[in-house]
């Protein structure tokens, strides 16, 4: 399907005309909803969504485009990547796919190629990405390692200034927390993330200095005013439990700032009791918690010559049925952690609904690339469609949801500001001088 405003209406008002909308995504409007999809004309201002009406309604003098019961969604929020490792798969392979064979081939990588000349490139080819395929947020978590963190949270602030005004950057300090037993590192790494406007990140790890490395990272992120989101229990092993030991340092401490735990794919390995404490108490921490099922399912129960037993990701609905906030995300590209993706929150929302079984009914799923994540990362005002809001929509000929989540949606058509931007995909080939072809 071919929509007129490719060439965008001559005028400073128009009218998106019979759209459906996910009611999930939706603000300051009240209509029917038939499994979570509402009809509406969509009124746009000077690039603003200056209002919301039954289809039919909007006035006949505007500029219009019949979307035909096309769907449109706010821009997405893309709440954990690593825009850092991105596209080193040719340079690096993880060649049995496994966990321990891409955190080797990322070291690897890292410690002979991360200059900020080649992470800047591969940052910005990923953005590109990303911003073709209809995203306004990312947050990443950037290899914080000594010297590295440096040297990436330096290229990562000269990024965000360049595409503050297409996709708004957030980034976290990614580091083994048994580091933290370095003062001067942990000091300095401190001080780098705060004049940066970061968040304090980490890996967990079973371990009797757990506890004291879980407040110490508390008490330094509110010391500085620093959120925090961490990397937890990302394995299939029943017994690591830093989840729960999280939530408890959180409340222990009694921790102001938002955290985020990401992965927490061993809470689907644990008994239903042990599994359920846990959960009520990441409920009563306010914890937030994003999955990431496509990474998850690559890289969990991957053994030589045998079918993995499980799908790798946590107990998303039992998480989000106590009240935590939830929302998947991209995680890795095309690096050793993950072999594929491209930064599309569509592809990752399509895989979320299959691999979690998120359907049947789907009326509420579309708030996991939209809404919630845009919550989770401090950002209510983005990832909704609503009256003041900034015309950042993305539209599709699929009407409902078999059609939106049976085809890859590559026909899709982006609007910036009411605008229609280029949705031109950059060539792998940009990238051979620096990872190779």
């Amino acid at each position: 399907m071919t929509y007129s405003f490719i060439s965008p209406p001559n005028a400073g008002r128009f009218v998106l005309s019979n759209a459906t909308l996910p009611a999930a995504a939706v603000s300051g409007y009240a209509a029917p909803a038939e499994e979570g999809l509402v009809r509406a004309d969509i009124v746009v201002t000077d690039g603003l969504v200056s209002a919301l009406l039954p289809p039919g309604e909007a006035s006949a003098d505007y500029a219009r485009s019949d979307l035909r019961g096309g769907m449109a969604w706010p821009c997405f929020v893309d709440a954990h990547t690593h825009l850092d490792k991105g596209h080193i798969w040719s340079r690096n392979a993880n060649l049995d796919g496994t966990f321990m064979g891409a955190l080797e081939a990322v070291r690897a990588d890292r410690e002979a190629h991360w200059s900020a000349t080649d992470v800047r490139m591969r940052m910005e080819f990923s953005l590109r990405s990303a911003y073709a395929h209809g995203t306004s947020l990312i947050r990443t978590h950037l290899d914080s390692i000594d010297p590295q963190h440096r040297i990436s949270f330096d290229v990562f602030d000269e990024v965000r200034e360049a595409w503050k005004d297409r996709i708004a950057l957030q980034a976290v300090a990614l580091f083994p927390m048994e580091l933290m037993t370095d003062a001067a590192y942990f000091a300095d790494l401190v001080t780098v993330v705060r004049n940066q406007g970061g968040l304090l990140g980490g890996v967990t790890k079973m371990g009797p200095d757990l506890a004291w490395q879980l407040d110490r990272l508390f008490r330094a992120a509110a010391d500085n005013g620093l959120d925090v989101d961490l990397h937890v229990d990302e394995t299939d092993d029943p017994g690591a439990e830093t989840l729960k030991a999280i939530a408890a340092s959180v409340i222990r401490n009694g921790f102001q700032g938002k955290v985020t735990a990401g992965h927490c794919c061993s809470l689907a390995r644990q008994d239903d009791g042990l599994a359920q404490r846990t959960v009520e108490l990441v409920a009563r921490a306010g914890l937030s918690i994003i999955s990431l099922p496509m990474c998850n399912m690559y890289l969990q129960d991957r053994h030589p010559n045998r079918t993995p037993r499980w799908r790798g990701v946590t107990l998303f609905k039992e998480l989000a049925k106590a009240g935590i906030e939830t929302a998947v995300a991209s995680d890795n590209t095309r690096d050793p952690f993950y072999a594929y993706g491209d930064l599309d929150p569509v592809e990752v929302f399509r895989e979320a609904v299959r691999i979690m079984h998120l359907d049947h009914p789907l009326d509420t799923a579309a708030r996991i690339i939209t809404t919630s994540p845009a919550s989770i990362v401090g950002r209510p005002d983005i990832g909704r469609i609503a009256p003041g809001s900034p015309a950042d929509l993305v539209l599709f000929s699929a009407r409902r949801w078999s059609e939106f989540l049976s085809r890859p949606q590559s026909d899709r058509v982006v609007l910036r500001r009411g605008k229609v931007i280029d949705r031109s995909l950059p060539d792998y080939r940009e990238l051979d001088s620096v990872v190779g072809a």
